[in-house]
């Protein structure tokens, strides 16, 4: 099955859906099958890849509160093997519904067990906050992704999302594990940046990957476009850093990369 990975960070502003865009292209584009879950109520990673929200028939809402199935709502992008399930507008009330749900923290578990044979990678892109979105984004996941600013206030509110994994593997999801830290808006100039990256390298030791995203104007225009930086402008600095971020990925998951998925039945 697809591995799942969560890329989290309940502080906003900090590449999160810019991280989870360009890395799902970068590994779509090398050869594997990869969906990208957008749970984020401002459905940023959507209209990145160029989904138009008003025309959806079924969105992440839908599939959350069990009134579509999965297959039903994923859209094909005109990405290399890249899928997407697209977020609506009316995901912002989903938080408020899922209290009165059962299973409510395992409703994206339940309903990715039905596709997860069809892609080797699944990646959700969650809202910044830690609500009930962010738990059953934890609760289906294998491991999660933590993109980390190098600005002031980087390691601000950390200890609360470890303290919420930690109480997730406690009582829902015993295996779930830190896929790897990743470097965001990174400035080489900046005495400040190196000073936040061996902050960063200490609180997570080995975990930090080597490939560091770079502060780049054709990052922040792809979205504007619908398209993942690599598409946008393939030699571009924000390109070539995705890339490497994808290698690294993926030479960490050999025995995920490569299988043929089955086809979506819609």
């Amino acid at each position: 099955m697809a591995k799942v990975i969560a890329i989290v960070n309940q502080k906003g502003g900090v590449g999160k859906t810019t991280t989870a865009v360009n890395l799902a292209a970068a590994v779509g584009a090398a050869g594997h099958r990869v969906l990208l879950a957008d749970i984020d109520p401002q459905g940023n990673a959507t209209t990145g890849l160029g989904i138009n929200k008003k025309g959806l028939e079924a969105s992440s809402y839908e599939v959350i509160v069990g009134s579509a199935q999965a297959a039903a709502a994923i859209v094909q992008t005109k990405f290399l093997h890249l899928w997407v399930l697209p977020a609506s507008m009316n995901l912002a009330g989903a938080e408020l519904e899922l209290v009165d749900l059962p299973q409510r923290e395992a409703r994206l578990k339940n309903a990715f067990a039905l596709v997860r044979d069809s892609f080797d990678f699944i990646f959700l892109d969650c809202p910044p906050a830690l609500g009930l979105i962010t738990i059953n984004a934890l609760c289906a996941a294998d491991t999660f992704l933590l993109p980390v600013q190098c600005e002031y206030f980087a390691l601000e509110g950390l200890s609360q999302l470890m303290n919420t994994v930690r109480q997730v593997k406690r009582l829902y999801n015993q295996t779930i594990d830190l896929e790897g830290v990743v470097l965001t808006m990174y400035d080489g100039r900046l005495n400040l940046t190196q000073s936040v990256a061996d902050e960063v390298k200490r609180y997570f030791p080995r975990k930090v990957y080597s490939a560091v995203i770079h502060r780049n104007v054709r990052i922040s225009e792809a979205p504007s476009f619908g398209q993942p930086v690599m598409y946008y402008d393939k030699v571009s600095r924000g390109t070539q850093a995705y890339a490497d971020l994808a290698s690294e990925f993926l030479a960490n998951n050999q025995r995920f990369a490569g299988r043929t998925g089955e086809n979506i039945s819609k």
